[in-house]
């Protein structure tokens, strides 16, 4: 009578078939046991772990016009008006300056003008500190809550730390405390909404993100009043930082809005099996 031999390894071939028994897998049925085994590599999540850099583009750090156009059309506008600040005719530029400046005049007579108007200047140049870090915080905070809420934060900030600032001006000519020349002092520029900006953009990042951005916007506006070179001015950059700290919860739900809940974890992760 002629035996058949079984070749090696038919066993575990069996076991691993279709319609085989042990550690077969059932179709249609999300991560079961030896799903990992039965693959040819590594499971998707471990090799993202090892790789935790493959998900990083450095690109995204800057504007563009398809990802962030609110931050894209407002950063050439602002290179617009610094280029024409530097090469334009210095009597038109300075008439520009001072019908923009929101000082306590200004606001008087105009307030949403020279408001909207201020922030279309850069002082000290598109080189400036503010100028850059206008680039990667209205980038990042554009990316995570939108661009028509991105615009909001920044103007807001700008526009509630201003009055802030130039109210007290106004009260204090009236009392008697300063000259009148006070009432004409000249105030432009971005870095109020970019402080702004940065302190409710520290909301959205991770914990060892968040303080390392908060303690460099703090310094910055911590320096600037020990210089004590423009002291109204350096108050309403803590101002504006407070500000946007102070947006935290409402920019997390802006933030929850727009991306949705986070997904489960697990096999809660994926949809039910329809049964027939």
């Amino acid at each position: 009578m002629a035996s058949v031999v079984e070749p090696a390894g038919g066993a575990e071939a069996a076991a691993g078939a279709p319609g085989g028994r042990g550690s077969a897998l059932l179709p249609g049925l999300p991560r079961q046991r030896g799903a990992a085994a039965a693959g040819s590599g590594p499971a998707p999540a471990d090799a993202a772990a090892r790789r935790p850099w493959a998900g990083l583009r450095p690109w995204r750090l800057l504007p563009t016009p398809a990802g962030t156009p609110f931050t894209f059309c407002y950063a050439l506008l602002l290179v617009a008006t610094s280029l024409y600040a530097e090469h334009g005719d210095p009597l038109v530029v300075s008439t520009l300056l001072q019908g923009s400046s929101t000082d306590v005049t200004h606001l008087a007579q105009a307030p949403l003008l020279v408001l909207v108007a201020s922030a279309l200047w850069i002082a000290g140049g598109p080189a400036s500190g503010y100028a850059v870090a206008l680039l990667f915080v209205l980038t990042a905070l554009e990316r995570r809550i939108g661009g028509v809420r991105a615009a909001a934060v920044f103007f807001g900030g700008h526009a509630l730390a201003t009055l802030a600032t130039e109210m007290p001006v106004g009260f204090s000519v009236a009392a008697g405390s300063l000259p009148d020349s006070s009432l004409h002092r000249l105030d432009y520029g971005i870095s109020f909404g970019v402080m702004t900006c940065a302190g409710a953009l520290a909301g959205l990042l991770p914990t060892g993100g968040r303080w390392l951005l908060l303690a460099g916007a703090g310094y910055q506006a911590a320096s600037g009043m020990l210089a004590y070179l423009d002291p109204l001015t350096d108050w309403g950059h803590l101002l504006s930082l407070a500000l946007g700290v102070a947006a935290w919860p409402l920019l997390r739900r802006w933030r929850a809005q727009r991306t949705g809940p986070a997904p489960l974890l697990g096999d809660l992760g994926h949809p039910a099996l329809r049964t027939s």
